[in-house]
């Protein structure tokens, strides 16, 4: 099978001192000889003067059933021995009558993802007459009242913070962790038995980081940023990881449902062609770029830029040692295909840039010098890797996979075969890429690669005063694909253009032009089955077909793929929305192609 993989630190997280010692409960305490473990530690933790004590509990025991922690290609290993389903260890406690089963009960009626569950609890709470402690009795009373978020200049993640007031008096904060370096996901949360005022304070003595920020955020807008980030999270295998995440994830998630919805989520920077290439030619006009300023040195830099605006946060001005890291010891090896006396011009020329941008953005020295630092600590580690005769690409992928033979790997020396757990790791994170384009396990395991059929498009459910504007984009998109594309794509995007009117018609109400939002519609379905990738269709071909510049193109497609209900998934740059309907046979079957190689493989055994 294939093992888990190794995730990067990722950035700034929680400054060290400002977290709970310990999260997790022991389950061998027995308050009575004979009696099972677990109702000991429960009435234990229901004993305690502290709400937090029984909720981390439930929330641990929870979350021990929770199915998304799973390896989804896992077949049958565990079948002899089953782990309990969150219903039926429900039913274990509504067919207790003991007061701690209750409690647990009331804790479920809060914290399950399931309406349908929590109101078969709620009938069973009705039915008992068990005294629980005030704060118990009264949760589903809790309210969320602030928001605040903790953010770092150099942009590798932030901390969502948002206070729970209860009924009697008691706060408390959760404070989550969303990793931008890692695609904008949730790497880490835990709970603090404190008001959010407090732990604010805490934290920001503890940094002493001028480089941090704190500031009030709307509770709509934490709603949207720690839901996206956690369902972002919940896709990619192997999943995060720590001594309290995701033990904290269904309490983390009942607060969230707490918070308003229609709030903003992380909107990233928008670089088109013609802004890098302005960037591109400050660099090699300023004194940091003008002794680079040579052919190889400019097609390197656009690989660099192409990672900085399409990966992590986006912005290809800030570098903190985290991208750095990133960059060179997983990025460029993997994806830049090229002879190594290439490829080793990089450290030196990724020291000048980052001088330029820090200058450019004014950041402070000290943090240029940490960036600086990290180029020179990783530089050996990445030109050993460039230099060494290790597999890239394609060729990575089926060492990750097991398919190379004993014949095969013979020809790499013991060195080269230290890279076999790298490979491993890319292998482990393509898993979660192929569960998020095409929307789950189910959906990967029975993919085909059955075109698309035609389709007429359905105005069922569409607004009558946005028909006219809807039928202009119709009419465009449709002309596109016969044109230039084929059915399937048509089909597509009459699927997705259907999804838009349906879930946000005010975005047709607005004077826009019908072209720029056909050219997004193609442009989403397009990026979704790495159109772009292929080398046929580029995206200046698609902006100059419809007439348009590119910069809005990929601002509007975003207003449409929250209008038509997806997250956009994917790594920064990418776009992966979870629908085999948007999805053409190609690229079907590339990602069958990826499954089939990827499952049930274990090289390292």
């Amino acid at each position: 099978m294939v093992r888990r993989g190794r995730h990067r630190s990722g950035g700034r997280t929680t400054p060290k001192g400002t977290r709970p010692g310990e999260f997790t409960h022991s389950a061998s305490h027995h308050d009575r000889s004979g009696e099972p473990p677990l109702l000991a530690d429960i009435r234990r933790t229901l004993d305690s003067r502290e709400p937090l004590d029984f909720l981390a509990l439930a929330s641990s025991l929870i979350a021990a059933l929770d199915p998304r922690q799973d390896n989804p290609f896992e077949r049958a290993a565990d079948a002899e021995n089953p782990r309990p389903t969150l219903v039926e260890f429900t039913d274990s406690f509504i067919g207790t009558d003991r007061v701690e089963a209750t409690a647990v009960l009331a804790v479920l009626a809060a914290l399950s993802n399931d309406e349908l569950q929590r109101a078969r609890v709620r009938r069973e709470l009705a039915r008992r007459d068990h005294t629980l402690p005030p704060w118990l009795a009264t949760l589903d009373a809790s309210a969320a009242t602030r928001a605040v978020v903790m953010s770092h200049v150099l942009g590798d993640g932030d901390n969502v913070m948002v206070e729970l007031t209860m009924p009697t008096g008691h706060a408390l904060s959760f404070v989550t962790y969303i990793d931008h370096n890692l695609g904008t996901v949730v790497k880490d949360a835990y709970p603090v038995p404190d008001s959010l005022e407090n732990v604010v304070s805490l934290m920001a003595s503890a940094s002493d980081d001028p480089d941090m920020t704190f500031r009030d955020l709307s509770l709509a807008d934490a709603r949207e940023r720690i839901t996206a980030a956690i369902e972002l999270g919940a896709m990619t295998y192997p999943p995060f990881e720590t001594d309290t995440w995701p033990a904290c994830r269904p309490l983390v998630e009942w607060v969230t449902r707490l918070l308003p919805a229609g709030g903003t989520g992380y909107v990233r920077p928008t670089w088109d062609e013609g802004a890098t290439r302005d960037l591109a030619a400050r660099f090699f006009a300023s004194p940091y770029g003008a002794d680079l300023d040579d052919r190889d040195h400019r097609s390197l830099l656009e690989s660099i830029l192409w990672f900085a605006t399409d990966y992590g946060p986006g912005d290809p001005l800030r570098w903190s040692s985290v991208a750095v890291e990133i960059l060179l010891l997983d990025w460029l090896p993997r994806k830049v295909l090229a002879e190594t006396p290439y490829l080793a011009l990089a450290p030196d020329l990724l020291r000048a840039f980052v001088r330029f941008c820090h200058a450019e953005r004014g950041i402070r020295t000290t943090l240029t010098d940490e960036t600086l630092e990290a180029v020179d600590r990783y530089e050996s580690e990445y030109l050993a890797r460039i230099n060494a005769p290790h597999l890239r690409g394609a060729a990575a992928l089926l060492a990750a996979s097991g398919l190379l033979n004993d014949e095969d790997l013979a020809d790499f020396d013991d060195e080269d075969l230290k890279d076999a757990e790298d490979y491993l790791d890319y292998a482990t994170y393509a898993l979660g890429w192929l569960l998020e384009a095409v929307g789950g396990p189910e959906a990967l395991v029975t993919l085909n690669d059955t075109a698309l059929p035609d389709r007429a498009f359905s105005w069922t459910g569409i607004a009558k005063d946005t028909v006219e504007r809807v039928a202009e984009v119709l009419d465009h998109c449709d002309r596109f694909c016969d044109e230039v594309l084929d059915v399937e794509y048509r089909s597509a995007c009459r699927r997705f253009l259907e999804r838009v009117a349906r879930g946000d018609p005010a975005v047709f109400r607005r004077k826009a032009s019908s072209k720029t939002a056909a050219a997004a519609v193609c442009w989403t379905i397009g990026k979704a089955n790495e159109l772009f990738n292929a080398g046929g269709v580029r995206v200046m071909d698609l902006t100059a077909y419809f007439g348009i510049s590119q910069g809005g193109v990929s601002q509007r497609a975003d207003t449409f793929i929250r209008a038509a209900g997806y997250q956009r998934g994917g790594a920064p740059g990418e776009i992966n929305l979870g629908d085999l309907d948007l999805l053409v046979s190609t690229r079907r079957r590339q990602i069958a192609t990826m499954r089939d190689l990827l499952m049930d493989v274990d090289p390292l055994d």
